[in-house]
């Protein structure tokens, strides 16, 4: 078979991936796998983890190993292929999920072995693995009747094809989108956007210049943009994409794949006995139960609203002044919040671009992370690869080989939007000795142009330092347990600490005059320009955090209640959460659920409120650095320890006790946004 990682690999063999032959594969893998279960299972013996579960956990690797990399192929370097085969497999891997959780003999012998091995608690991490995995043999309906675990099973497979039915369809409304203007329409877009829409006309065999629809191109029209029907076009190309309104209303609907997947969760949640969805949530959660999520948001909501509500009417009273505007529409809030950032603080994103090529700013991170964790990266050798964008470091400590990442940071066609940390193979202790851990790291920056690299804008730079705590967190784990190693295990409501958490760094003035080198001279960024960006912080910052309580309330409260189409509808709950935190109302035809991939593509269904409770525990530990300096190799060292390298090995509080010696504080967070205690 075609295996893109096997065990005696270091790195995944992107060549191995044959869309023609993943199918069989997989069914080859699935097969030899149950056969293995099966005969493990018969055997007679101790009820011992070396016995039953250290075989399982190198089944179990084999395939994650297999289908990580295509399913990676899948997201970055997308083709009809590659799309269908990964589609056909996905009921596959379903099924054999339901199989595996619904395995009473297994989950029999899971009990025996928590109950009777006294290496389960002498081994690090086996205890939480163990408990883990009988948690989800009860959420997989290990113990529901024939009947019920057949339609659980049934269900699970059809979310499967239902989410990336979704991704799917988003994709392609957004790469099917695009508009050629001349260059009278361009006014106020940075250079960078110039040059790829001249590229992308030349590549069309078009004159003018045609901007497409990646996110890069999106935010420069909407902030930048003086042409407010262009904006407009934008905006509503964007936020209706996939759905039943806007340029291709109808095509890609993601209506009805909505319905399909809030109906097969409400139905697995009742099969498991769970009042709802958002219940059936939280059992893998920090949050104790539903009520407490819901009072967490609103409190914040209350907090922030007023102060947002002021800032709103601020913006309001500038687009009058500025240029006589009196009624703003969700298309110029972009544009007059950027006009007013630069009236008030004599600064914009693009001010920040030629100080932050990107070769510059991975530098600087590198050794930020060489400060404070002791590591070191090294360019990788050669190694197989799917896109020339895509690099490749090797990560050290004291000489010792830790882990390997992959960066794969510039927008294309045939990429997903967004950014995010992939996990391609998980630190584990194996019949082949230690395998160390590799990870993707995925961004849609700018590509480089003229022979100049690519520059980010502060947000840009923000994002990158997000991904890479994912990043940390997965590669610089040291448990041996593949379930509790890395991002494993981790509750999903802390599984965002790391990420967030090295976010902070890029509003130090320290390390941004460490940083910033302007990408021609190599001049030092000016220290009243970091001044300027550092008052400018806080700029909106109730309005972005209400704009996030909304996209969390929306979320949790959609799962919540959620009953059918006919006495639900998806933009019913939108609207009277938006009538209760927004400050900025969209037109009715909005259909921004219609891309909300986090809740019906991604691993955050009543979850989404993960990033603002991960934002309490991230600023709460960051201010232990702001007490004890923020390059201080003992606190940094201190996080490596309690946080990075412990993965989801123990409760996700007990981890941040550890680090920070008591329970998370909320007074940080509301600190760091400007929002009043």
């Amino acid at each position: 078979m075609n295996h893109p990682l096997p065990a005696d690999a270091e790195l995944p063999r992107y060549g191995a991936i044959d869309p023609a032959s993943i199918e069989a594969d997989l069914d080859q893998l699935l097969a030899s796998n149950r056969a293995a279960i099966e005969a493990l299972l018969a055997e007679p013996g101790p009820a011992t983890w070396e016995r039953l579960c250290a075989p399982l956990e190198e089944l179990e690797d084999d395939l994650e190993r297999f289908w990580a990399p295509i399913s990676h192929l899948n997201s970055v370097n997308n083709s009809e292929p590659l799309r269908h085969a990964y589609n056909v497999c996905l009921p596959k891997l379903s099924a054999w999920r339901s199989w595996l959780g619904q395995h009473r003999a297994l989950y029999e012998a899971f009990q025996a072995v928590a109950k009777e091995d006294p290496s389960v608690d002498a081994v690090p991490g086996r205890r939480r693995a163990l408990d883990n995995a009988l948690r989800d043999f009860a959420l997989a309906g290990v113990a529901l009747e024939p009947a019920q675990r057949d339609r659980f099973a049934e269900l699970s497979q059809h979310l499967a094809t239902l989410s990336a039915r979704f991704s799917d369809n988003l994709l392609d409304a957004t790469d099917a989108w695009s508009l050629t203007v001349d260059e009278a329409r361009l006014a106020g877009l940075p250079g960078s956007t110039r040059a790829a829409a001249r590229r992308n006309a030349d590549a069309a065999g078009e004159s003018g210049y045609r901007l497409a629809l990646d996110g890069p191109t999106y935010l420069a029209v909407m902030a930048h943009g003086e042409d407010r029907d262009l904006r407009k076009a934008f905006y509503t190309a964007w936020q209706t994409r996939a759905s039943d309104q806007g340029p291709h209303a109808g095509q890609w609907d993601n209506s009805t794949v909505m319905h399909e997947i809030l109906d097969s969760r409400r139905e697995l949640a009742d099969l498991l006995g769970f009042a709802n969805y958002a219940e059936l949530s939280l059992a893998t959660k920090m949050a104790p139960d539903t009520a407490s999520v819901i009072a967490f948001l609103e409190d914040l909501a209350a907090r922030a609203r007023p102060q947002a509500e002021a800032e709103w009417d601020a913006l309001c009273a500038f687009a009058r002044e500025h240029d006589g505007t009196t009624q703003l529409e969700a298309w110029d809030v972009p544009y007059y919040s950027e006009q007013l950032r630069q009236a008030r603080y004599a600064i914009s994103q693009e001010d920040l671009r030629p100080y932050l090529p990107l070769p510059r700013v991975l530098e600087a991170l590198f050794s930020l992370c060489g400060e404070l964790f002791g590591i070191e990266f090294r360019p990788g050798e050669a190694f197989d690869s799917y896109h020339p964008d895509l690099v490749l470091y090797a990560i050290y400590r004291d000489g010792e080989l830790l882990a390997h990442c992959y960066l794969d940071l510039y927008a294309r066609s045939g990429k997903r939007g967004g950014a995010w940390m992939g996990d391609c193979r998980v630190r584990r202790e194996g019949v082949h000795g230690l395998q160390r851990p590799v990870a993707w790291l995925v961004c849609n920056f700018s590509p480089p142009e003229d022979g100049r690299p690519s520059l980010l804008t502060h947000d840009e730079l923000t994002t990158l330092f997000h991904e890479f705590g994912h990043g940390l967190h997965h590669l610089l784990t040291r448990q041996t347990v593949a379930a509790v190693s890395g991002i494993n295990g981790v509750e999903w409501d802390a599984v965002e600490l790391p990420s967030q958490f090295l976010e902070n760094w890029c509003w130090e003035a320290g390390f941004l005059a460490r940083l910033g080198r302007h990408v021609d001279s190599g001049e030092a960024i000016p220290q009243a320009l970091v001044e300027r960006l550092l008052a400018a912080r806080r700029f909106q910052a109730a309005m972005q955090t209400v704009r996030q309580l909304e996209f969390a309330l929306f979320d949790f409260r959609l799962h919540l209640v959620w009953k059918h189409a006919e006495e639900t509808p998806v933009e019913t709950v939108l609207e009277a959460v938006r009538r209760e935190v927004a400050v900025v109302h969209p037109p009715a035809w909005n259909r921004f659920q219609h891309g909300f991939g986090h809740i019906f593509a991604g691993g955050y269904a009543a979850g989404y409120y993960s990033y603002k409770w991960a934002e309490v525990l991230s600023a709460d530990a960051y201010a232990r650095f702001e007490e004890e300096g923020i390059f201080n190799g003992e606190t940094g060292r201190a996080f490596l320890r309690e946080v990075l390298e412990m993965g989801g090995s123990r409760d996700a509080m007990a981890t941040f006790l550890a680090f920070r010696g008591r329970a998370p504080d909320i007074e940080p967070l509301l600190r760091h946004s400007g929002i009043a205690a």
